[in-house]
C-alpha cells in the first residue's frame, strides 16, 4: 500500500446518507487522514449559539458572525479510532451532534464569508494528500480536481431512519418525525443556498445505498478505491 500514489479523496452527499460512517472506514483501511467537512460547519454553528448570535427562531447574524471567523479555530484529535472535534481547543464532538446544532447549521452554511473561511481550512487539510474528505461541496468547490469522487444518496425517509437511531442510541430525546423534518429542511437549504450549492460533480460516481448493509457500502468504497489507484498506475 505504501507504494501506492497518495489521493484527495472527495464523498459529497445529503445529510445522514452514510457518507461520514464510510469516508471514516475508508481512510482507516487506507490509512488516510478523515476529515469531516460537515463538522467544521458544525462547530461554528455552535460558536454562533454559544455567543447569541442565532436568535431562537434561527436567524443568523451574518455580520457579528463574519467579523468572528478569525476567532474560530477547528482541528481534529484521533484516539483509538475515535475522531473528536476541536473548537478553540475544547473537545466538541458531542454537542455538535445534537438537534439544536442540526436545526440551525444549514443556516449557517449558506454564509458566503463562513464557507469562504472554512474551504479555506480544508484545503489546506489537503495539502500534502492523503485524505479523505466527506460534505456537500468537497467534489465541486474544495477539491474540485480531486482524483476521486463520489456522491452518496438515499431517501429522505431512509436517512432520517438512520439519524433517529443514532441520536436516540446517544440518549439524545427527538422523535423521527422531527427528524424526518430536519433532513428535509437541510435537503431543501442544501440545494437551493447561492453559495456553493450540494450538488453531484460531472465526474463523480453515484452510489444510493438505501438498501445496503454497512459492510456493503464500505466494501463497494473501496473497490471503488482499488479501481481507481490501479486507473493512476497505468
Amino acid at each position: 500500500m505504501t507504494n501506492n500514489p497518495s489521493i484527495i479523496i472527495a464523498i459529497d452527499g445529503y445529510s445522514s446518507s452514510g457518507k461520514s460512517s464510510m469516508a471514516k472506514a475508508l481512510a482507516r483501511t487506507i490509512g488516510y487522514r478523515y476529515i469531516d467537512s460537515g463538522a467544521m460547519y458544525r462547530a461554528v454553528a455552535l460558536y454562533a449559539m454559544r455567543n447569541g448570535m442565532i436568535s431562537p427562531d434561527g436567524i443568523v447574524d451574518e455580520e457579528k458572525l463574519t467579523a468572528s471567523l478569525p476567532d474560530i479555530e477547528i482541528n481534529f484529535n484521533v484516539d483509538s479510532d475515535k475522531q473528536y472535534t476541536m473548537l478553540n481547543g475544547e473537545d466538541v464532538e458531542n454537542e455538535i451532534r445534537q438537534l439544536a446544532v442540526s436545526n440551525n447549521v444549514s443556516q449557517v452554511a449558506t454564509i458566503p464569508a463562513v464557507r469562504h473561511a472554512l474551504v479555506n481550512m480544508q484545503q489546506k487539510f489537503g495539502n500534502e494528500k492523503g485524505i479523505v474528505m466527506d460534505g456537500r461541496d468537497i467534489g465541486t468547490t474544495v477539491f474540485p480536481t480531486a482524483e476521486m469522487k463520489v456522491f452518496v444518496n438515499a431517501s429522505a425517509e431512509t436517512r432520517a431512519q438512520r439519524r433517529y437511531k443514532e441520536l436516540t442510541e446517544k440518549g439524545i430525546e427527538t422523535s423521527y418525525n422531527e427528524v424526518l423534518a430536519n433532513v428535509k429542511h437541510r435537503d431543501y437549504l442544501d440545494e437551493t443556498r447561492a453559495e456553493s450549492p450540494l450538488r453531484r460533480a460531472d465526474d463523480a460516481i453515484d452510489l444510493d445505498n438505501s438498501t445496503m448493509t454497512i459492510e456493503e457500502q464500505n466494501q463497494w468504497l473501496l473497490n471503488i478505491y482499488n479501481s481507481t489507484i490501479e486507473n493512476l498506475k497505468s
